[in-house]
């Protein structure tokens, strides 16, 4: 898998959530899918659409500040949008094998103005 496919499935995830699209955001969630984040530090896959997934009812946008990758895994820091208007910036680790996101650690607590 190339450098771009890896970014690419990454990017799929979140537009995924910007379209509220769980279609799409089933095809990129492996089912081995391991969701670590401080108040849920370890999710399975339905865990993870259980509990993370219903926020996308609550976001509109994600603008990327950094993504690039480093053997299997994709750092993403980005700024979302929520629909209030509200913003907030996130840092993920995602592991993509497969063309499948299989992990995901995420690094919260910036409410942005």
């Amino acid at each position: 898998m190339s450098e771009s496919d890896r970014i690419q499935t990454v990017r799929d995830s979140y537009r995924a959530f910007e379209r509220g699209d769980r279609e799409l955001a089933e095809r990129v969630f492996g089912e081995e899918l391991r969701f670590h984040a401080p108040p849920d530090p370890e999710l399975d896959r339905a865990g993870y659409f259980e509990r993370c997934w219903p926020n996308a009812a609550h976001l509109e946008a994600f603008e990327f500040v950094r993504l690039f990758e480093r053997g299997e895994e994709v750092f993403a820091t980005y700024e979302a949008r929520r629909a209030d208007g509200s913003r907030f910036r996130n840092t993920e680790i995602l592991t993509v094998r497969g063309g499948k996101i299989v992990e995901v650690e995420v690094y919260f607590g910036w409410d942005l103005e």
